[in-house]
C-alpha cells in the first residue's frame, strides 16, 4: 500500500538566478509553524552565501492555487495547545521566528515579498523587512494581536513606530486592517500591482537573464501600477488622539469626538484586551527609540511574559486565542475587563527581561 507523500508547507527552489519561497499551507492561510520558520531560515542562510542566487522572492499559496493569500500569522492554535501543555517548543517558536524576522530585515540581497491577500501578524514579520514590499488590490494587512490578548510582535513595535505620526499607536492598538493602497500611504508597502500580473511575474523570474539583484527588483517594479488613488486618512485626528499619554485618555478623547471615525475606532478598542492595550501603547513608544535588534529582544521578553506571568488558561493570550480560534465564541473574558481597571503595576512586568543580557535567547542579534 503506497503512502501519501507528506505535503511540504514551504517550497524552496532556485529559478534561474532567483531563490523562490512558496508558503504552502493554504487551508491555514499559510499560518507559520515552527517547521516552516526553520525551512525559511535554512533557505535564506543557504542563499545568502550562494553567489548564483541574486535575490529572493516569497509568495503564498491560496486555496485555489498560487497567490490569493500570503500569511495570516503564527499558528495560534499551536500557541494555545503548547501553553496549556507546557510544551517547550513554544519558547523555540518565538526565539526562531524573531531571529528570522531579523534575518529578513538585514538580508544582504534583495528580498521581495509578494503580499497578496491576507498579510497579518507573522506574515508582516516576514514581509516588512523586505527590500521591496509589493501589495495588490486584494491585500489585507494588519497587526491584530490585541484581539487575542497579545501585542504586535515579529518586529511590530519597530515597523509600526516608524509609520508617519501616531499611526503606529493607532494600528497597534486597534488592529485596523489596511488595503493595498492604504498600506502604501502608511509606508508599509513600496509598490502596488494588479493581482492578475503576479503569476506572469513569477514565471518570468526563472526565464530572465538577470545580471544583479537590483535588476531583479527593477524587473518586479516594471509590473507595478504607476497610478492609483491614495487613501485620505484623518491624520490630524489620529495624531491628536493617539499622542495622548494613556489608553484612558485616548478612549475618553474618542468618546468625546463626533463622527464615524471616532465611533468606529472606539468600538474596535472596546473589543480588545484592556491590559494589552496599555502594554502595546508602551511597547510602540519604547520601540520608536530602539534599533531593530533591541526591539526584537524586548518583544521576546514580552511574549514570554504573555504566557508566563499568568500561566496556562489564566494567560490573557491563551484566553484570547480560546475565544477566537478554539471555542470560537468571540467572547473573551479579559482580565481586567475594563481599560480603567488596568494599573501601572500590571503593565510594568512585561518590560522586565526574564533573562540576564548574556543569556538572552536573542543576544546574538546585532
Amino acid at each position: 500500500m503506497s503512502q501519501t507523500p507528506v505535503e511540504k508547507h514551504v517550497i524552496t527552489e532556485v529559478r534561474g538566478r532567483v531563490g523562490c519561497i512558496t508558503l504552502n499551507r493554504p487551508k491555514a492561510l499559510n499560518a507559520l509553524s515552527l517547521g516552516m520558520i526553520r525551512d525559511i531560515t535554512a533557505a535564506l542562510i543557504a542563499w545568502r552565501d550562494d553567489t548564483h542566487v541574486l535575490a529572493v522572492v516569497v509568495r503564498g499559496m491560496g486555496r485555489e492555487g498560487p497567490f490569493g493569500a500570503f500569511c495570516a500569522g503564527g499558528d495560534i492554535r499551536f500557541f494555545h495547545q503548547a501553553a496549556l501543555a507546557g510544551n517547550p517548543e513554544l519558547e523555540d517558536f518565538f526565539t526562531e521566528e524573531y531571529a528570522l524576522n531579523h534575518l529578513v530585515h538585514t538580508y544582504p540581497k534583495p528580498y521581495i515579498a509578494l503580499m497578496d491577500g491576507i498579510v497579518m501578524g507573522g506574515g508582516m514579520g516576514i514581509s516588512q523587512g523586505a527590500s521591496l514590499r509589493i501589495v495588490t488590490e486584494r491585500s489585507k494587512l494588519a497587526m491584530p494581536e490585541t484581539g487575542i490578548g497579545l501585542f504586535p510582535d515579529v518586529g511590530g513595535g519597530y515597523f509600526l513606530s516608524r509609520c508617519p505620526g501616531r499611526l503606529g499607536e493607532y494600528l497597534g492598538l486597534t488592529g485596523h486592517v489596511l488595503g493595498g493602497t492604504e498600506a502604501m500611504s502608511m509606508g508599509l508597502a513600496d509598490a502596488l500591482m494588479d493581482s492578475g500580473r503576479l503569476t506572469g511575474l513569477w514565471e518570468t523570474l526563472g526565464q530572465t537573464p538577470f545580471e544583479s539583484g537590483e535588476a531583479v527588483e527593477r524587473w518586479c517594479r516594471n509590473h507595478e501600477q504607476k497610478v492609483f488613488t491614495r487613501v485620505v486618512w484623518p491624520l490630524a485626528e489620529i495624531d491628536r488622539v493617539f499622542s495622548l499619554p494613556s489608553v484612558g485618555a485616548i478612549v475618553s478623547a474618542l468618546a468625546a469626538t463626533p463622527g464615524d471615525w471616532a465611533a468606529q475606532t472606539l468600538a474596535m478598542l472596546n473589543k480588545r484586551s484592556p491590559l494589552m492595550l496599555h502594554v502595546v501603547l508602551e511597547q510602540v513608544r519604547r520601540a520608536r527609540r530602539m534599533g531593530l535588534a533591541d526591539a526584537l529582544r524586548l518583544e521576546r521578553d514580552m511574549v514570554r511574559h504573555c504566557f508566563q506571568l499568568r500561566p496556562g488558561a489564566a494567560s490573557e493570550t491563551v484566553e484570547g486565542i480560546r475565544a477566537l480560534a478554539v471555542d470560537k465564541d468571540h467572547s473573551p473574558r479579559w482580565n481586567p475587563a475594563r481599560v480603567e481597571d488596568v494599573t501601572p503595576e500590571m503593565v510594568a512586568p512585561f518590560f522586565v527581561s526574564p533573562w540576564p543580557a548574556h543569556a538572552h535567547p536573542l543576544r546574538s542579534l546585532s
